[in-house]
């Protein structure tokens, strides 16, 4: 991708044109971290652009971006890859910049009435101006390939990425204003790259935090779902509940705080901060279901929370936890897919403390479970930040090892049709007889058709 950045720049200023490489990119360069894209930064207008590119998408051409298509890629590829994501409520950019150079015309920008788009662009002839818009120091930065990577600097980007500081550019309060997204944009960056967040900033955070709900809530979703996956969320939700935004994004995860747990299995404190150790333990590109069944898979304990005369309780936290992610998934507007596997993950991560007393047709019913490792790896997290007592992740681990997945997930002996050759009419006693047949055969009692046969003509007689 870093190729076809600089042949389009190459390309702009053999038209004439000033151009840069902008943004993230330059950071991560800086950094020595591979950019997941590469974003240009130029005095053509988006008309220039695609005068001069005869593969181009005008994405946001009323905001001076265009996309050039890279590796074969075409606008209409771009344009399907947009459309696709339109429903999570990405901008078309975010949705198919991955395969194409964003081209963005310099420009200074007018008052953001809707806290996210400006209500009005003026395209600028300097980067300088340029850059005076973006949001934070260390991704206003600009690079020039062509000149030995020569980095210009108008903001004060390079002493704050040497220093480990998060800064808006200008005002803090007039950059969250544009765009109250950018307040978790500053708790993630910081938490990414493990920086401080200017004293001036992180008060303007803490200041106009309950306005983020003027943010979408996909827009939300996907920069909370960043910062659980990009291997830093404990640091991330420290800051959270630091600056406020905790309590208006997951309110459910702030109540937490000070929730104890009995010592014998929970000798790590509170649920809080028995969560925040899970969290610490996220890798990198870990997959965004295990990440928030990891977040969420207490978030029923504070609710539920009693002192028996015996030790404390949390009758029923599963039940309740598994309708508290169900609320938080469908207020964040996540996937069906997605929120069934983090409502499976919260539904079944008690179930392992059981599994030496199951039955063996009930533990081959638990490892097939759709995307079982993410079960499997979040008791193992579970257990990690608690007592670490690995006894049942081993067992557990073992068993799915050892057995074939023709055992665990066997073809049926019998179907319905062989019922009605029995004799019995059709109806919901198919599925009981059925359920009793898989058993039987789970545990390895029947092995083919015929005795599966007799096993339904003695025990269910029509």
């Amino acid at each position: 991708m870093k190729d076809a950045a600089i042949s389009v720049i190459r390309t702009l200023r053999e038209h004439g044109h000033q151009a840069y490489l902008v943004g993230g990119c330059v950071r991560d360069l800086l950094l020595h971290r591979e950019p997941a894209d590469y974003d240009v930064a130029t005095d053509a207008t988006p008309r220039d652009v695609m005068r001069i590119f005869p593969e181009t998408y005008a994405v946001g051409a009323q905001f001076g971006v265009v996309l050039v298509p890279v590796d074969g890629i075409t606008a209409r590829d771009l344009e399907h890859a947009a459309q696709r994501e339109e429903q999570e409520d990405q901008t078309p950019v975010e949705a198919a910049k991955h395969n194409a150079i964003e081209v963005a015309t310099f420009r200074s920008d007018g008052l953001y009435t809707d806290g996210r788009h400006p209500d009005e662009v003026r395209f600028s002839k300097t980067a300088e101006e340029d850059v005076q818009r973006r949001d934070f120091t260390i991704n206003g930065l600009l690079l020039d390939p062509l000149d030995n990577d020569t980095v210009i600097d108008y903001v004060g980007g390079r002493s704050d990425l040497d220093a480990g500081i998060i800064r808006t550019i200008g005002e803090p309060d007039r950059r969250f204003a544009e765009d109250k997204l950018r307040m978790l944009r500053a708790i993630r960056f910081a938490a990414r790259f493990e920086y401080q967040i200017d004293p001036t900033t992180f008060a303007a955070v803490q200041r106009l935090a309950p306005q983020i709900h003027q943010v979408s809530r996909e827009r939300i979703r996907e920069e909370l779902t960043k910062m659980l996956t990009e291997g830093h969320a404990k640091r991330a939700f420290e800051l959270l509940d630091q600056s406020g935004l905790l309590h208006e994004v997951l309110p459910e995860i702030e109540k937490m705080k000070g929730v104890q747990q009995p010592p014998e299995y929970h000798p790590e404190g509170d649920v809080w901060v028995h969560t925040l150790m899970l969290l610490d333990q996220l890798p990198d590109g870990v997959s965004r279901t295990l990440a928030w069944g990891a977040l969420l898979h207490d978030v029923g304990k504070p609710p539920t929370f009693r002192v028996a005369p015996d030790r404390i309780r949390f009758d029923g936290h599963v039940e309740v936890g598994e309708a508290m992610a169900r609320d938080i998934a469908h207020r964040l507007r996540m996937s069906n897919d997605d929120t069934d596997q983090i409502l499976a993950l919260v539904h079944n991560h008690m179930k392992f403390a059981d599994a030496m007393k199951m039955k063996e047709s009930t533990l081959k019913r638990f490892l097939r479970l759709p995307n079982f490792p993410e079960h499997l790896a979040l008791h193992r997290l579970d257990c990690l930040s608690s007592h670490r007592n690995l006894q049942m992740y081993d067992f557990v681990s073992a068993k799915l090892n050892e057995t074939p997945a023709a055992e665990i997930r066997p073809s049926p002996l019998l179907t319905g049709e062989d019922l009605i050759a029995l004799g019995h009419k059709p109806g919901p006693h198919f599925k009981e007889i059925l359920s009793a047949v898989e058993d039987q055969q789970l545990e390895g009692s029947l092995r083919t058709r015929e005795a599966a046969l007799d096993f339904v003509k003695t025990n269910f007689p029509s």
